[in-house]
């Protein structure tokens, strides 16, 4: 390996066949590290002079005094209101915030991980996109010493703070209402198997129904990949024309809570009477729309606020900070659509 250039994380990384995450960590000798890597990776930064980026930035003067903040979608109400919550707290702060969406592809956030980075933004907010995976472009951005701070959707394979919810107490919760409003055969309407949130609501919905000893019939779940209305519309039409029809459908998101009361009225089905309908996210809409949708409350106002908050932070004092998770609570919001 040549000596010409400065060492870097990735070099490290590729020469004793480990994964960047990885290396960051045992440098940093993070919980969960074996003590043998960690001594592996330190003995090899050593030998080969590696000097972290993150001391450099600890000496940087001038800085920009702009955090980035990146999420799936900006009209979704819930990231909406994420944003908020960042800029407000920012300005309080005197940062002020360059924001883009990704449209939940993975090239669409690298390109803009990357403009962020070159910006010489101060430090990143972000929301994962459902199809990121490798998480190697966010971590260009902690190997030049600048702060990460996950937000809803999440990676536990890259060390950052998180700020998250508790999506499965939150959907079982919400399952848990649904069952005691009397309904029996409650569908699911899922998100992408591999995304944290999602698996975690699914957690949830089939806890609630285990506990309480109800059938689970396998047709009764979807996973929607778009997490749009047209798939509610979609995935309830064939729920109610299948041969074994729920009485309720729990879904992953209100906008997919639309599509499905948009079907059911289409097809004049009394809610909640014939069937209840419960989202989740709490969209300002929830509570326009006839029925009014009853919904579970992300917060994410809050979660912006508290995010922003802990970058902040990790920038006054010139850290990357750990691999904490700050969880918030979420609330359930009764309304017409599962109220019998």
């Amino acid at each position: 390996m040549s000596e010409k250039r400065r060492l870097t994380l990735k070099d490290i990384a590729r020469e004793l066949g480990i994964s960047v995450s990885t290396a960051s960590r045992a440098l940093n000798s993070y919980p969960g590290i074996s003590d043998e890597t960690i001594k592996l990776v330190k003995d090899f930064a050593e030998k080969h002079n590696y000097v972290p980026n993150t001391m450099a930035v600890n000496f940087r003067k001038n800085k920009t005094m702009t955090l980035g903040l990146v999420v799936p979608e900006i009209i979704h109400y819930f990231f909406s209101s994420v944003v908020s919550g960042a800029i407000q707290t920012a300005k309080k702060h005197g940062y002020n915030v360059f924001v883009s969406q990704t449209d939940e592809l993975l090239q669409n956030e690298i390109i803009t991980c990357r403009a962020m980075l070159s910006s010489s933004v101060d430090g990143l907010l972000i929301s994962l996109s459902n199809e990121t995976n490798d998480c190697e472009h966010i971590q260009e951005i902690l190997d030049e010493g600048k702060p990460v701070v996950q937000i809803d959707k999440v990676s536990d394979n890259l060390p950052t703070p998180k700020v998250i919810v508790d999506d499965y107490q939150g959907s079982f919760n919400g399952v848990q209402h649904l069952i005691d409003q009397g309904y029996k055969k409650i569908a699911h309407l899922a998100g992408w198997k591999e995304v944290k949130n999602s698996f975690e609501r699914k957690r949830g919905y089939l806890e609630a129904l285990k506990k309480n000893k109800l059938e689970l019939d396998p047709s009764w779940v979807f996973h929607c990949k778009d997490i749009s209305e047209e798939e509610g519309f979609t995935f309830a039409q064939r729920l109610m024309e299948s041969s074994n029809p729920p009485d309720a459908i729990f879904c992953i998101t209100d906008l997919v809570a639309m599509g499905v009361l948009k079907y059911l009225k289409s097809k004049k089905y009394k809610v909640p009477d014939q069937i209840g309908v419960l989202g989740f996210s709490n969209w300002q809409m929830a509570g326009l729309v006839t029925p009014s949708l009853s919904s579970v409350d992300q917060h994410g106002f809050q979660m912006g606020i508290k995010a922003t908050e802990i970058l902040i932070n990790l920038l006054k004092s010139n850290t990357l900070g750990g691999d904490e998770t700050v969880e918030l609570k979420t609330g359930l919001v009764i309304r017409e659509s599962s109220m019998l």
